[in-house]
């Protein structure tokens, strides 16, 4: 087993996290530098100090905070992730910080892609993807403590072609829900992502799941509907990270962008919080 331990299990620090914060949002870091403010987009540091901005103007309304790695790989813009990432666990070590990169490879290469979430960026959980099954995901369990956020129920609409085809009567998505559950979670690091999108399917997962923690992308721009999410996801921890990205960054455009996204962040921690 790997040294690199959080402060707390993942699964208890979020429980903590969740009671601390009263809250169950999770903010997305979508740095895309065509959309920032106009004052930013020039400094060679644009997106360590766009999300930077972000994290300090909501850090007290979230859970957790989601950076998504082919945002800043795709400015190479790694190393300010990396930036991004201490200032994160140092500021506000009680936020849950996740890596979303949906790894899934085998043998060394998972052993790199774990290393690379879980020491490079200190990542307290990750997300991944099920496909090449459970040897691709036995090197992130062998960070003990470490999360890993298993691809299930996604939230995209193209997410059905694989997602719902039939497996003796029981769906692909069903499928993945019950052996992470059953077989992948003997250590209690597992947890599933599940959209919004789909709120009957994630009612379904909460129920052969129990209380694992589920990530949640799909409300704000994706339409995703709050109340059904909360009521079909809840447990009486928390039970969820619900995710809103892009309508929380990009809610201003002016040099008060971070003001702007808290109000947002903030009406969505209180939507979330009515149906909880």
């Amino acid at each position: 087993m790997h040294s690199t331990q959080p402060a707390l299990p993942f699964s208890k620090a979020l429980r903590r996290r969740w009671a601390r914060s009263g809250s169950l949002l999770c903010v997305g870091l979508d740095p895309d530098l065509r959309r920032m403010p106009a004052h930013l987009r020039e400094r060679s540091d644009a997106i360590f100090t766009f999300c930077k901005a972000i994290v300090d103007a909501t850090h007290d309304l979230a859970c957790a905070f989601k950076p998504q790695i082919a945002y800043f790989a795709s400015a190479r813009a790694e190393e300010q992730l990396e930036e991004l990432a201490r200032y994160i666990k140092a500021t506000y070590p009680e936020v849950i910080l996740v890596l979303d990169a949906k790894r899934g490879d085998i043998g060394p290469t998972a052993e790199h892609y774990a290393r690379e979430a879980f020491e490079r960026y200190q990542a307290d959980a990750v997300t991944l993807s099920p496909y090449l099954g459970s040897d691709s995901i036995e090197p992130f369990l062998s960070y003990r403590g470490k999360g890993a956020l298993i691809l299930c129920r996604t939230s995209n609409p193209g997410g059905s072609d694989v997602q719902f085809l039939d497996c003796g009567g029981t769906p692909v998505f069903e499928v993945v829900a019950q052996m992470v559950a059953q077989r992948w979670n003997a250590l209690g690091q597992c947890g599933l992502v599940v959209g919004a999108t789909f709120p009957k399917e994630l009612g379904r997962v909460r129920q052969i799941v129990g209380d694992m923690p589920l990530l949640v992308p799909g409300i704000g721009t994706q339409g995703g509907d709050i109340e059904a999410t909360v009521l079909g996801g809840k447990t009486e921890e928390g039970g969820m990270m619900i995710n809103s990205s892009r309508a929380i960054l990009y809610a201003g455009d002016g040099e008060d962008f971070a003001h702007a996204a808290r109000q947002v962040a903030l009406e969505t921690r209180d939507a979330i919080n009515r149906y909880r």
